[in-house]
This record gives structure tokens, C-alpha cells and sequence, in this order.
């Protein structure tokens, strides 16, 4: 892997101890039915960047987030502030080791409000969002001034995908609905390896459709594993949209895949060869919106190391130099200049 460019990873995960404890205590001993939760320490992440030539990591927070239990509001402040702080504090001491986006803990508006005030100042590079707080939905109009806090400052914000959840909707949770998950494959997979990807496909399509992207255009989105199952169903949902009334708004694809041009950009962590990426190139991603992404430590480091040297063949049979420096590292500078 010598030849091929350097590496930022936007898409690794932290789990400090204090984290890890609060998910155990807290029944995500196993998240999203992992057979594990994974250790973590800075030293053993740098040992793996060092190895593979990954010269800075965004780091977040997983699954299943900061808020673990729905209607405890005072946990969930505690546990993102506790991670929050931890983040900061590390890329003081690392500044050009390691960066992050600090935890939005949603669906709890007030706290995610203060936390962006917060790790703003303390100098977070951006800010992560589950796909869906205990069954509140990114593009859900509650969540309308998150969306434009985080669009007046023009942040970067990152979406890591969860358990799909029901009821989806705050009106639901108020009328005393508890939510549930809604994984009917889960007592035999665990949900990363499916419903991970229609929870983000799910998130893509709410954005556009409830209007949040058009309405916060300085906002720039990290969508992961190359948009999940968006790819195929973009077609669908955007034509839907415009030829059927309904309380949504129409988005043709076009003006999606400008938005896609405009203000969005993919990862590719996960297994994006040997078909998920073409997918994705053909919803009308570019190689100038592609980032690099482990999933370290949720992917092992023999996992992280094995998934590099596929990308590095997977890259040089579809994009030339230049474009594969964008992709390992160019579109990132860019993106956190």
C-alpha cells in the first residue's frame, strides 16, 4: 500500500470509557445485535493509521448514539457532553492526528442546540446525527431548528445510520406510543448488515422530501457506506414525489443530484466494491465527492486492513491518479478547510 496516496478517514468511531460504560449500563452492551462493543484507545487507533498510511481520523461516536434511553433527557445530555469533551480534549493534544464531530443528541432539541453552541467553541470540525432518535427522523419539522442552527453555521454534519425505530414521529411519541425497534430480520442478523443501509436511504429520502435540504443549503452533508440503499430507489422516490399529491415536496432528480453536486458528499466505508460504488456513480456522485472511511474499531483492524487493500484495487481500475488523491485525501482537505 506504499504507492497509493495517504489517507483522512471521516468515518471512525471513539468509544472512551466512560461512553462505553453508560452503553453497557444501559442495555447496548450488544449494540444494534453486534455480538460485541468494541475496546478502543487513542494509542491502538494511531498504531492502525500509522500502518495504513491514514494520516488524520474524524472521529464520532456509533451507534447507537448518546441518547440511549428514550425519555431520559438528562442522561442523554451527560453522555454527550462526557464524549463531547473527550473529543475536544484529544485533538488539543493531537490536532494533526485527529478531529471530530461532536455528538447531536436527537431527538432533544434544547440539549442538541446548547451542544452545538458548545462544541463549536470548543472546536469540533462537525457534528453526527443518528439516523433516527428513538424513532424521530432527520427531516422531521421538530427537528427544524437543529437543522437551521446547523445551517447558519454553515457546519458539516454527519449521519451514522441506527436501528430503524417506529413510531416515527413526535406526534405519535406524545400521544404516549413508546417507540419500538423495526427490524423484523434482527433475531437473525445483526442490523448493521441490512437495515443500516435502508435506515440511511430513509434519512436521504426525508431530507429531500420534507424540503430540509433546499431549505438549508450552507449545510454540508456526509452521507455513509456510499448513501446505503439510496443509489437504486433515488429514481423512485423523486419521481414519486412529483407525480403523486401528497404532503411532501416534489424534488425532481435532477435537483437532486445537483444537490448531491452542490452540498452533499459519500463515504465510502463499508464494502463499496465490488458494485456498491459504480451504484452510487451512477445516482450521480463524482470522485470530488467521495471520502474515505474505516469503521474502525466497529470494523476490526485485520477488517479495516483487508477492506484498504480492496479499495486501493477498486480505485485504480475506476478513477485515475488525480481523482484517487481526492478521493484518500483531497476531498477531505477540502471539505475541512
Amino acid at each position: 500500500m506504499g504507492s497509493m496516496p495517504y489517507r483522512i478517514d471521516t468515518h471512525s468511531h471513539f468509544l472512551p470509557p466512560a461512553y462505553r460504560q453508560a452503553c453497557i449500563e444501559n442495555g447496548h452492551a450488544n449494540p444494534d445485535g453486534m455480538p460485541y462493543l468494541p475496546e478502543w484507545s487513542p494509542e491502538a487507533h494511531l498504531a492502525l493509521m500509522d500502518k495504513l498510511s491514514i494520516r488524520k481520523s474524524i472521529l464520532s461516536i456509533s451507534s447507537p448514539g448518546t441518547h440511549l434511553v428514550a425519555n431520559d433527557p438528562a442522561l442523554a445530555a451527560r453522555v454527550t457532553r462526557e464524549c463531547n469533551e473527550y473529543a475536544a480534549g484529544l485533538k488539543r493534544r493531537m490536532p494533526d492526528r485527529f478531529g471530530y464531530f461532536a455528538s447531536l443528541p436527537v431527538p432533544d432539541v434544547e440539549i442538541c442546540l446548547e451542544e452545538i453552541r458548545r462544541a463549536s467553541e470548543e472546536g469540533c470540525d462537525g457534528f453526527v446525527i443518528m439516523s433516527n432518535g428513538h424513532g424521530v427522523y432527520p427531516g422531521d419539522s421538530s427537528l427544524d431548528p437543529v437543522f437551521d442552527e446547523l445551517n447558519r453555521r454553515k457546519a458539516v454534519l454527519f449521519f451514522h445510520p441506527t436501528t430503524p425505530t417506529c413510531p416515527c414521529s413526535p406526534q405519535a411519541l406524545e400521544a404516549g406510543e413508546k417507540p419500538i425497534k423495526a427490524a423484523p430480520l434482527a433475531s437473525k442478523y445483526p442490523n448493521p448488515m441490512t437495515e443500516f443501509f435502508f435506515d440511511t436511504a430513509r434519512i436521504v429520502t426525508n431530507l429531500f422530501l420534507s424540503g430540509t435540504i433546499k431549505r438549508c443549503p450552507d449545510i454540508k452533508f456526509i452521507f455513509p457506506h456510499c448513501g446505503g440503499a439510496m443509489p437504486p430507489m433515488l429514481s423512485r422516490f423523486t419521481g414519486f414525489s412529483t407525480l403523486v399529491p401528497g404532503p411532501w415536496t416534489g424534488v425532481a432528480e435532477q435537483e437532486a443530484r445537483e444537490a448531491f453536486m452542490r452540498q452533499v458528499w459519500f463515504d465510502v466505508a463499508g464494502f463499496p466494491f465490488p458494485g456498491q460504488l459504480k451504484g452510487l456513480m451512477e445516482a450521480g456522485a463524482t470522485s470530488s465527492r467521495l471520502l474515505y472511511g474505516s469503521d474502525y474499531p466497529f470494523t476490526k483492524a485485520e477488517g479495516v486492513e483487508m477492506l484498504a487493500g480492496k479499495m486501493d484495487e477498486g480505485v485504480q481500475g475506476m478513477f485515475g491518479k488525480d481523482e484517487v488523491e481526492r478521493i484518500y485525501h483531497g476531498n477531505a482537505e477540502k471539505l475541512f478547510s
